[in-house]
């Protein structure tokens, strides 16, 4: 299978990218602007399997021209289908709503929102190759409404709301396409992201074992939903 992970330097991008290099007849291209840290992946799962196929290909979804550009052409070179597309880079910024500048709600919205909207615009003829692909983008409960919300994070959960209404429209958009559209809205899991916003915060799972439900989601999941967010969270609401 061929796969991407996007934001693989750390946390559950790390560690999914870590389980699918396992698997013999994987092809896994992981993206991420931290270059050092993806060629450390790379080495970590070649030491587990010496046979692991990991491409590295460092790359700012911030940048969204280069995503249509540069970063499809190199996609496009190693890849002929895609099995499945994990959009999971995020990026949070902390801050009250009367601190927030334009230029921190723009940056996350670009990561969060528009970099998986352009990141399928540009792989959509991959996808449709590969026959019954799936995308996963990941969410969050941040951004389910109804749920709990937290001070600081309001753009942040903005921009998460978002991407669970995109795959929702990219379902209906391509109901007649083989792509599957799916979202998982992850509650509160033990990572770097969430130690930098909250210091001091236990969280209930960790990373790994995150990685391990969304592994299966993102190769059985299509099965059985279609334009669907999945909350993912062992506590209510």
């Amino acid at each position: 299978m061929n796969i991407i992970v996007t934001g693989a330097s750390r946390g559950i991008g790390y560690e999914v990218a870590r389980k699918f290099a396992a698997g013999k007849n994987n092809n896994v291209l992981v993206i991420s602007r931290n270059k050092e840290r993806l060629m450390a992946l790379k080495q970590k799962c070649l030491e587990v399997s010496p046979e692991a196929k990991l491409l590295v290909l460092p790359f700012d979804l911030e940048n969204l021209e280069g995503i249509e550009g540069d970063l499809r052409d190199n996609i496009f070179k190693h890849f002929s289908s895609l099995d499945v597309l994990i959009n999971n880079a995020g990026l949070l910024i902390k801050k009250p709503v009367m601190d927030l500048t334009a230029g921190d709600v723009n940056r996350m919205m670009t990561v969060n929102f528009l970099a998986p909207m352009v990141m399928v615009q540009a792989l959509m003829p991959l996808l449709e190759k590969a026959g019954g692909s799936h995308v996963v983008n990941i969410g969050s409960m941040a951004g389910v409404q109804g749920c709990k919300k937290f001070p600081g994070l309001s753009a942040y959960s903005a921009s998460k709301a978002a991407v669970h209404v995109l795959t929702e429209c990219l379902a209906e958009e391509f109901k007649d396409s083989s792509v599957r559209f799916n979202a998982l809205a992850f509650g509160v899991v033990q990572t770097e992201m969430l130690a930098e916003a909250f210091p001091g915060l236990e969280a209930p799972l960790k990373a790994s074992a995150m990685a391990a439900f969304v592994q299966e989601f993102a190769l059985n999941g299509q099965r059985y939903f279609n334009g669907k967010t999945l909350p993912v969270s062992i506590s209510t609401p």
